[in-house]
């Protein structure tokens, strides 16, 4: 059995019941329906994205906090590892039209970092930087707090594979998943949005699954997990 099929979900997809009392539910995965309109459910990972994995020395990844904070700050993977952990159990909707149910992601919260370096009042948007020559992409504060955001270095158990955003990657399970930066690198709090690498081309600010206008005003759907 390769990495890909260690991902394949037999049979029907986890539910919030199954998940441990300590595990943060995404309110998505309690709905009657959790397939967005359009979207499809797939049993696999697919691997999707810009320009390819990066290259890059894992052992050598920091993440920076910069921006509208009080304190910017900067961790390496020890030090990352050593922040409080928190368990997300979410869905996870690509803007390709197909959904991954039932993850199980563990890391650090957004919420958390934000707490560190001393988040300011007049943040309002943030934009995730990645090691993915020079990607970036934003999204509203509210988005990146929510209760069930984090940035993740697990998944199901499992370290996040470099294809799918290893070591660490952003996880912000209620917009689209392109909104979940891979190999993250760097998060900016703004007063102002500025979109990033997708967005400037044309795609939603926004990128809600559950809202059929939040897609490229062309009508088409982009491509990224």
């Amino acid at each position: 059995m390769n990495a890909a099929d260690d991902k394949y979900q037999a049979g029907e997809p986890p539910t919030p019941a199954e998940v441990a009392p300590d595990v943060i539910v995404s309110p998505d995965t309690r709905r009657a329906n959790r397939i967005p309109p359009g979207q499809s459910r797939t049993r696999k990972w697919p691997v999707l994205d810009a320009f390819g994995t990066p290259a890059f020395d894992a052992s050598q990844w920091t993440l920076d906090v910069f921006g509208l904070v009080d304190k910017p700050l900067r961790w390496n993977r020890e030090q990352f590892l050593a922040l409080p952990r928190v368990k997300v159990f979410a869905d996870f909707h690509c803007v390709t039209r197909w959904s991954r149910l039932g993850n199980l992601w563990e890391g650090v919260s957004t919420a958390e970092l934000f707490r560190l370096a001393g988040g300011q009042a007049s943040a309002r948007f943030v934009v995730l930087h990645a090691y993915d020559r020079g990607w970036t992409t934003n999204l509203p504060l509210a988005d990146f707090l929510a209760p069930d955001a984090l940035i993740a270095d697990l998944h199901d158990g499992a370290p996040i594979a470099a294809d799918h955003g290893g070591p660490v990657r952003a996880i912000v399970p209620q917009l689209y998943a392109w909104k979940s930066a891979k190999w993250l690198r760097a998060i900016e709090f703004r007063a102002t949005n500025q979109p990033g690498y997708w967005e400037r081309g044309g795609y939603h600010n926004h990128g809600d699954p559950w809202v059929v206008s939040d897609i490229h005003p062309d009508g088409e759907r982009f491509r990224d997990d």
